[in-house]
C-alpha cells in the first residue's frame, strides 16, 4: 500500500509550517483570537524575541472547559457553521488552524474562564494535552507559548537574530494597533515596555506612538464614502517619505491586508508629489460588505480579493488627490526642538502652537511673535494688482512661446491661494530664487519650478490629441533583440491599433513610416521603445502612462538649468506662472519646488528670540 493517511500530529506540524512561520506569527494569531473574543485590553509579553516565551493575556469572553479542549482540535472554529458563513466573514480568525498548529510545535499553557464560574487550565506539549485542572474565575484568557519549535529543530535553523525576530513582532503589533485603535495594547520584551496604546479609538494617537510626533503632526485626515465603501484614515504630506512601500497600511473591515492594487492606488494619488524611489506613510481603513471581499486566499490571511477592486482603487486615488488640492504643501524649515518626554501616550497633543511651559528657562515664544524690529510690510490689494500687471507686461525669454500663451490664458483666472504672493529679491548660485512676503523668506528651485509649469502644459496638450497619424519624410529605423522582435510579431495587431506599423527591414530591424500625431517632436524613438517595453512586460499598452512620461521628459529637457542667472522680470514671471499651476509644490519627479523660512524661525536663528 503506497497511500496512507497522515497521523493527526504530523498533519498539524505541516499546517504549522504555513501558519507559524516565526514567533511573530504566533503573536499575530493569538492577539487576533483575543480581538475576536471582544477584548478591550490585551497584554503581550515576550522573552528572547518569542523564542523562549510568548504570553498573551486579555479580558475577552473566555471559554468554557469543553470549548477550551475543542479549540485545540484541527479546524475547530466558532466562526463558521455553514458554507454561506465563509462568504460573510467578519472576524480575524475563522480557519480553525492557529491554536492546533501553535500547540503542535511548542509547549503551551492556557488558562481561561467565562467569568461566571471556575476556569480551565490546560498544558499541552507537541499538541497533546498532558495536564488539566481548574483555574481562577477571572474573565478572559491567558496563553503562554514556550520553547517554540522544540520538536522541529530544522525550523530553528531559519530563525534570525533576536533583533530581527523582535522587529517582526513589533511590525506585527504595529499593524494590529493601527487596525484596532479602540483596543488598549501593552507590549513588553524581557520585562521592558515596547509600546502602549490608549485604546481611545484615535488612530492619530497610534500613528504618533509608532512613527513619532513629528510624523503625526504632518498627517492629513481623509474620509470618503460611496454606496459600497467607507474609507477613512491619514495620509502624510509629501515631504514625509520612506524608502519602501511597507509604510502604506491598508485595513479592510479591521483586518490588515496586503494588496498590490490598493498600494498602487495610494501611490497614484500622490502622483508627482513624491520623489522617485520614495514612498509615503499612509494608514487607510476601509469598511465594506464582507460579501465583496474574499479573505480565504492565504494561510496567514494577509492577501485578499475584492469583487469591486477597480472601484475601490479609483476612490482611494481620487480621495488622496482631492485632499492635497485643498491645502498648501510648501514645507517649512523647522529647527530641532527638544520635546519634553511624555510618560503616557494620553498626554500627547497635535496642536502645533507651542504651549508656554511653567519654568522660565523652557519658555517657547508664540508662533508669530510681536517683534521689536520692523517687519516686511504686508502688501495691500492695490500693490498686488500692480505686481500682477508687471507680470503681464514683462517679456521673459526663459519661457518659450507655448508656455507664454498658456500664461496669458490663465493670468485672468482667479489666483490660487495655495501659493501666496511673493516678491523676488535675488538669486542664490544662479539656481534658487529668493523671494519674500510678510510671512518670511522663500527659496524656489528655478529648474523644478519651470519643470512643473511645462509639465502641466505638455500633459494638457498630450492628453487631448487628435487621433490621426503623421507621415514621416524619413522613416525611423529600429534594431531590436530577438526577444523584442518576437513580441512585436505576437502583438502586431495591438500595436497597429495605436498607430504603430512596424515594417520588417531585415531579421531584427524594423522601420516606422508614420506614428500618432501626439508624439512630441524629438521624443518619437523613446516613446516607441517605451511602447514595445510595455508590451513585453505587461502585454498591453498604457497610452495614458506613456503620455505622462513623455510630458515629464519634455518638461525636464526644455527647462532652465542650474547656474543660470535670471533678470528680475524673469523671476517675476516664473513665480507667477508657478502660482497658476494645479500642483505648484513639487516638480514632476516629486522634488520640492518651494521651501519656506518663517520670520519666527529666522529670528530664532539670529537669536533675536530665545
Amino acid at each position: 500500500m503506497k497511500i496512507v493517511q497522515m497521523p493527526e500530529h504530523l498533519a498539524n506540524k505541516i499546517a504549522a509550517g504555513e501558519v507559524v512561520e516565526r514567533p511573530a506569527s504566533v503573536v499575530k494569531e493569538l492577539v487576533e483570537n483575543s480581538i475576536d473574543a471582544n477584548s478591550t485590553w490585551i497584554k503581550i509579553e515576550v522573552e528572547e524575541a518569542g523564542m523562549a516565551k510568548i504570553k498573551i493575556t486579555d479580558n475577552g469572553d473566555g471559554m468554557s472547559e469543553a470549548d477550551c479542549k475543542r479549540a485545540f482540535l484541527r479546524h475547530a472554529t466558532s466562526k463558521i457553521r455553514t458554507e454561506n458563513d465563509l462568504f460573510r466573514i467578519q472576524t480575524l480568525g475563522f480557519r480553525g488552524e492557529a491554536l492546533a498548529s501553535i500547540a503542535s510545535v511548542s509547549r503551551l499553557t492556557i488558562k481561561t474562564s467565562e467569568g461566571e464560574q471556575a476556569g480551565t487550565l490546560l498544558k499541552l506539549e507537541g499538541g497533546s494535552i498532558i495536564h488539566e485542572e481548574k483555574s481562577d474565575a477571572r474573565k478572559g484568557t491567558e496563553i503562554v507559548v514556550e520553547d517554540l519549535f522544540f520538536n522541529t529543530p530544522a525550523r530553528l535553523k531559519y530563525m534570525k537574530t533576536i533583533h530581527t525576530e523582535l522587529g517582526h513582532i513589533t511590525d506585527c503589533l504595529n499593524r494590529l494597533a493601527l487596525s484596532h485603535p479602540e483596543i488598549r495594547l501593552e507590549a513588553y520584551h524581557n520585562g521592558k515596555m515596547l509600546f502602549r496604546t490608549s485604546g481611545s479609538g484615535d488612530m492619530l494617537q497610534v500613528i504618533a506612538q509608532i512613527y513619532g510626533m513629528n510624523v503625526a503632526r504632518k498627517m492629513i485626515p481623509v474620509k470618503e464614502e460611496t454606496v459600497d465603501f467607507y474609507v477613512e484614515g491619514y495620509i502624510a504630506k509629501p515631504e514625509v517619505t520612506r524608502a519602501n512601500r511597507q509604510y502604506i497600511s491598508t485595513i479592510i473591515n479591521g483586518r490588515f491586508i496586503k494588496n498590490h492594487g490598493l498600494t498602487n492606488a495610494v501611490i497614484r494619488g500622490y502622483h508627482t508629489l513624491l520623489p522617485i524611489g520614495r514612498f509615503p506613510i499612509v494608514v487607510l481603513s476601509v469598511k465594506m460588505d464582507p460579501f465583496l471581499v474574499d479573505v480565504n486566499v492565504h494561510p496567514a490571511k494577509l492577501e485578499v480579493r475584492f469583487s469591486k477592486e477597480n472601484e475601490l482603487n479609483d476612490l482611494i486615488e481620487r480621495m488622496i488627490q482631492q485632499s492635497f488640492r485643498k491645502i498648501s504643501l510648501i514645507p517649512d524649515y523647522e529647527q530641532k526642538r527638544e520635546a519634553r518626554k511624555k510618560t503616557y501616550q494620553e498626554g500627547w497633543t497635535f496642536d502645533e502652537t507651542p504651549k508656554p511651559p511653567r519654568e522660565e528657562k523652557d519658555i517657547v515664544p508664540p508662533e508669530k511673535p510681536i517683534l521689536e524690529e520692523k517687519k516686511v510690510p504686508a502688501q495691500d490689494v492695490t500693490e498686488e494688482r500692480i505686481f500682477a500687471e508687471k507680470v503681464r507686461e514683462s517679456d521673459v525669454p526663459i519661457a518659450d512661446e507655448e508656455i507664454r500663451v498658456q500664461s496669458e490664458e490663465t493670468v485672468q483666472q482667479e489666483k490660487t491661494p495655495r501659493v501666496p504672493m511673493m516678491y523676488p529679491i535675488g538669486q542664490l548660485h544662479g539656481t534658487y530664487i529668493l523671494a519674500q512676503n510678510e510671512n518670511g523668506l522663500y527659496m524656489i528651485d528655478q529648474h523644478a519650478a519651470q519643470e512643473r509649469i511645462k509639465y502641466e502644459f505638455f500633459k494638457e496638450k498630450l492628453g487631448r490629441p487628435v487621433q490621426q497619424s503623421q507621415q514621416l519624410l524619413i522613416p525611423l529605423t529600429f534594431d531590436f533583440s530577438k526577444k523584442e522582435a518576437i513580441f512585436i510579431e505576437e502583438h502586431r495587431e495591438q500595436l497597429e491599433r495605436f498607430g504603430l506599423f512596424f515594417e520588417p527591414f531585415g531579421q531584427q530591424t524594423y522601420i516606422i513610416r508614420s506614428h500618432p500625431n501626439w508624439f512630441p517632436k524629438g521624443f518619437e524613438e523613446e516613446i516607441i521603445r517605451e511602447m514595445v517595453e510595455q508590451i513585453m512586460e505587461e502585454e498591453r499598452i498604457d497610452v495614458e502612462r506613456i503620455r505622462e512620461e513623455s510630458a515629464i521628459m519634455m518638461s525636464c529637457k526644455r527647462s532652465i538649468k542650474a547656474n543660470h542667472y535670471l533678470k528680475e522680470e524673469e523671476m517675476v514671471r516664473l513665480i507667477e506662472d508657478l502660482r497658476h499651476t494645479k500642483d505648484p509644490f513639487t516638480c514632476p519627479h516629486g522634488r520640492p519646488i518651494i521651501i519656506h523660512f518663517s520670520t519666527y524661525e529666522i529670528e530664532k536663528m539670529f537669536k533675536r528670540i530665545m
